[in-house]
């Protein structure tokens, strides 16, 4: 009886490895929002790592400690982050700045797993307002392809992005009702 329960056993981790090892090299997430405002105004707020932590969802808990370095915006701006188990440590850096249209952001992840991914921000001018893309992607190696299995990247950061993208759009459209001038 134990030889059919070990037999089981094996053929259910045998047919997860096999699943995970038939997951995409890549990882690919990406969300976009539409923002009743110009790129110029938007730019700003993605192009300055302080000005991001606004927003992003990634650095909501107080406990997160962030540390900066660089230039305060564009090519070289770079911030070193710490933060709990859900967090993790790491860094995000700009590596390619061109306004008001796009931002590229190398983003290490130190902990709870070392990745390293491309982090591109877009945006582009709508009738109204602009179309602004967060977009991910970087190398799955075997073990995040498992991981993969169980924790849904997709579902997961995909949520956080579409959780900061709408800070963003909250960010902005304050900004402008706190510049309207009032009647």
């Amino acid at each position: 009886m134990l030889e059919i329960i070990g037999a089981g056993v094996a053929v259910i981790i045998a047919a997860i490895l096999v699943l995970a090892a038939r997951q995409p090299d890549v990882c690919h997430i990406a969300r976009s929002i539409f923002i009743a405002a110009p790129p110029e105004r938007i730019f700003p707020l993605i192009d300055d790592p302080r000005a991001s932590n606004e927003w992003s969802p990634f650095v909501k808990d107080p406990s997160v400690k962030l540390s900066y370095a660089g230039p305060e915006r564009g090519v070289g701006a770079a911030c070193d982050f710490e933060g709990n188990a859900k967090v993790g440590a790491g860094r995000v850096e700009i590596v390619e700045s061109v306004a008001p249209s796009k931002v590229v952001v190398t983003l290490r992840l130190d902990r709870p797993m070392k990745c390293s991914n491309r982090v591109e921000f877009t945006i582009a001018p709508q009738n109204g307002g602009s179309l602004v893309t967060w977009d991910m992607k970087g190398r799955q190696p075997f073990l995040g392809k498992l991981f993969s299995l169980v924790m849904r990247p997709e579902k997961m950061v995909g949520g956080a992005f579409e959780q900061g993208l709408g800070d963003l759009e909250r960010l902005v459209e304050t900004a402008r009702d706190e510049a309207a001038p009032t009647a």
